[in-house]
C-alpha cells in the first residue's frame, strides 16, 4: 500500500469530518431464520419452522449505514412508498443514528424489500417486493428540487449515486447532479446498474462490478487480467468519459485506473459467509477515501479490504471501522 501507516491513521480520522450525500434506491432487507426437518405434503418443498426474523436497511440505506459506521455523517436522499416498510426503514435508520428526513414518501410507490428465508446458514428462498418504474413527474420534480437544494446549501464533501434500477435515479436527475457537483467541485462516486450504465458522463469515480462491465460491453473484458481490464476500461471511457474507473473483480480483487495509472489489487483470503452488501461497503469506503484526498491505489486497497471483511458475516452488515483500520495498517 502506497500510503505510510501514520497517514492511514490520519486518513481514518478525516472520515469523521466528512458530510456524505447518498442519492439512490433504498430497500429493506428482511430475514427469516428457521429450521428445516421435513418436506411439505402439499408440494416437494421444504417446510421452514420459523425461529426468528429481522430487518436491516438495504441498498442506498446500507451505504448510509456504512458511512455512519466509518464515522462520517450521511445524508440519504431517496423515494419510498407510504407503507409499513417505509415506516420500519425509517425506524431502523434512526436506530443507526441516521436522519431519515430526506426520504420522500410517495403514495403511488411501494418500498422495495427483499425477504430472505434462511435455514442451516443457507438461503432457501428470496421474495422481492418492488417496482422499477421511474418517478411520476410531480414526485420527480420535488425530489430534484430537494437534491439540488441540498447540494447548493450544504455542499457535501462527496456525493454517492447508488443505483439499483428501482426508478429513483433517472437520466435527467443523474445529469443534473453531476453538473451541479462539477460546478461546486464536489466529487461524485457512482455505483451503477444496467439501465443507466452509460449516463454518468463526467463523474469522478465509476465503480461497476466485473459482471456489470461485461454485460454493458458485450462480454468484455473476457478475463480479469490487467491487459484485458485496460482494454475494457478504454472502451468504457470512449462511451462514457469519467475520471477514475474502479471495477470490483470478486475473488480477483479490485481494478483501479486513472489516466495512465492502473493496477489490480488482489483479494485477500477470506472465509466467505455472504457477499450481500459488499458492494455498498466498497463504494462507501472509496467515497470517503477519495473525499479525504487519498491516492487511487490507497483508495482501492482499503475499499478492497472493507468489501472482504463484510463478506465474512452472514447477511448485510456494515464495516467495522476499527477492524478495517487494523487490517489497513497491517497490509
Amino acid at each position: 500500500m502506497a500510503t505510510s501507516k501514520p497517514d492511514i491513521k490520519k486518513l481514518f480520522r478525516q472520515f469523521s469530518d466528512m458530510r456524505v450525500m447518498i442519492v439512490g434506491d433504498v430497500m429493506l432487507d428482511k430475514y427469516i431464520y428457521g429450521q428445516v426437518d421435513r418436506i411439505s405434503p402439499e408440494a416437494p418443498v421444504p417446510i421452514v419452522d420459523v425461529r426468528s426474523a429481522t430487518a436491516r436497511p438495504g441498498g442506498a440505506a446500507n451505504v448510509a449505514v456504512n458511512i455512519a459506521a466509518l464515522g462520517a455523517t450521511p445524508y440519504l436522499f431517496s423515494v419510498t412508498g407510504k407503507d409499513h416498510d417505509a415506516d420500519l426503514l425509517c425506524e431502523l435508520m434512526e436506530e443507526q443514528h441516521i436522519d431519515p428526513q430526506y426520504l420522500l414518501h410517495a403514495a403511488d410507490r411501494i418500498t422495495t424489500s427483499k425477504m430472505r428465508v434462511v435455514a442451516k446458514q443457507h438461503q432457501m428462498l428470496r421474495i422481492d417486493h418492488e417496482m422499477q418504474d421511474e418517478l411520476q413527474e410531480e414526485t420527480a420534480i420535488t425530489f430534484l428540487q430537494n437534491v439540488v437544494g441540498f447540494i447548493k446549501k450544504k455542499k457535501p464533501h462527496v456525493v454517492i449515486l447508488e443505483d439499483y434500477d428501482k426508478g429513483v435515479l433517472s437520466a435527467s436527475l443523474i445529469t443534473e447532479i453531476i453538473s451541479k457537483c462539477h460546478t461546486l467541485h464536489i466529487p461524485v462516486v457512482v455505483d451503477p446498474k444496467k439501465k443507466h450504465f452509460f449516463h454518468y458522463k463526467g463523474c469522478t469515480l465509476f465503480k461497476p462490478n466485473l459482471r456489470e462491465l461485461r454485460d454493458s460491453l458485450d462480454g468484455n473484458p473476457s478475463t480479469a487480467t490487467i491487459s484485458d481490464m485496460k482494454l475494457a476500461v478504454a472502451a468504457l471511457q470512449t462511451l462514457m468519459p469519467h475520471h477514475i474507473s474502479m471495477v470490483t473483480l470478486g475473488e480477483y480483487g479490485v481494478f483501479i485506473q486513472e489516466g495512465k495509472k492502473s493496477r489490480i489489487i488482489p483479494a485477500h483470503h477470506r472465509n466467505i459467509a455472504d457477499v450481500s452488501g459488499a458492494g455498498d461497503t466498497v463504494i462507501s469506503v472509496a467515497a470517503l477515501c477519495l473525499a479525504a484526498g487519498a491516492d487511487i491505489f490507497t483508495t482501492a486497497a482499503i475499499s478492497n479490504l472493507a468489501g472482504g471483511l463484510v463478506c465474512e458475516h452472514a447477511g448485510v452488515v456494515p464495516v467495522d471501522k476499527q477492524q478495517l483500520l487494523k487490517e489497513a495498517l497491517a497490509n
